[in-house]
């Protein structure tokens, strides 16, 4: 179970992704076909993809536009920038210093925003500049991913994110954020900032260049899926969670005492992280069912069945909920993409 569970991606973030190319007038139903994503979750207010489809969607998006950004600066960030800045690094002895070269990097790469490193006693700050104009939300995130990632993967480590804030008014998911940064995450903030515990700035780049290979072969993947926020009280249920098949999952009292903390403190804890104890096993239960939908064999009824779905018919109506199609047409439409997708390929 946890080889199919890689984590599921909002639809906003998938039309926010698209927005450059929209704004260009560019067909966007080649880069949909390709990341095997139905055009017609676009429109579904609450569906969601599996990580994977978004990470196809970033490399689609990258060809289409010859910019690794989405369009969304001013000046595009050229195919093979995100390379060259991993060559740039991966000869650092610090990770201070790669962090200076990444912000460099991307300073030369890019002109409406940029990252300036603060350290102030135990704590270090990232600001990102963007010339008095506030950005668009995605903006902001989508250059954090490259630098947060990017530093992760030299420390071979997840360097844990204290707190955020964004310019950006808080949007009405923000779930995507919270679980890949941080959930102490500030919106409408007078200056966007990331802080950290300086100390990891003194660990030395543990990659080398054989292993920056493998690393530029599972980009973006690895930096969308291996460097979430993992130490919210939620993610570490999901993670217990997915070491037991549904019908096994536990009570919440049950979790609560594993936990060594009351079921009252469990339900406050994960309120303030903004979800309910049956609402993280009913996300679960959906990213899994996505999950095996566009990665497997199983028939509509065995995903069911995996999912914790005693009834198909139970699974329909819930899957319908979650995405706006149903689970046969949501794996025809990743079919028929996958299936094109390769036909264009071989001609």
């Amino acid at each position: 179970m946890l080889a199919a569970y890689k984590g599921t991606t909002s639809i906003s973030l998938v039309r926010e992704a698209l927005y450059g190319a929209t704004q260009r007038g560019l067909d966007i139903s080649l880069a949909l076909q390709q990341a095997r994503i139905d055009p017609q979750l676009l429109s579904s207010t609450n569906a969601r993809v599996c990580a994977s489809a978004f990470s196809r969607l970033w490399v689609a998006l990258s060809d289409m536009l010859d910019d690794e950004f989405f369009a969304i600066d001013s000046h595009p960030l050229r195919r093979g920038s995100f390379r060259l800045m991993c060559h740039a690094t991966i000869g650092c002895e610090s990770l201070e210093q790669a962090l200076r070269r990444i912000l460099a990097f991307l300073r030369l790469g890019l002109d409406d925003l940029y990252g300036e490193l603060h350290l102030d006693g135990d704590t270090a700050s990232i600001i990102i500049h963007d010339h008095g104009v506030e950005r668009r939300l995605f903006s902001y995130g989508t250059w954090l991913i490259l630098v947060h990632g990017l530093l992760c993967w030299l420390g071979n480590r997840r360097i844990p994110l204290q707190a955020l804030s964004f310019r950006s008014p808080r949007p009405d998911d923000d779930s995507d954020y919270r679980m890949r940064f941080c959930e102490h995450i500030e919106f409408a903030a007078p200056v966007t900032r990331v802080c950290f515990d300086a100390c990891f700035l003194n660990l030395k780049v543990a990659q080398t260049p054989e292993s920056l290979a493998t690393f530029l072969r599972d980009s973006p993947a690895s930096l969308l899926v291996k460097y979430r926020n993992d130490a919210s009280l939620s993610a570490q249920i999901r993670q217990r969670l997915r070491n037991h098949t549904p019908e096994n999952w536990p009570a919440l009292d049950e979790v609560a005492n594993q936990l060594s903390m009351s079921s009252s403190t469990l339900q406050r804890r994960l309120q303030a992280e903004g979800i309910s104890y049956q609402g993280l096993k009913d996300n679960l239960r959906r990213d899994m069912a996505i999950n095996f939908l566009g990665q497997s064999d199983l028939t509509v009824c065995e995903v069911a069945a995996q999912a914790g779905f005693q009834e198909t018919s139970a699974f329909h109506r819930a899957f319908k909920k979650w995405t706006g199609v149903s689970p046969g047409a949501y794996r025809r439409s990743s079919t028929d993409a996958s299936n094109q997708s390769l036909t264009q390929s071989a001609s």
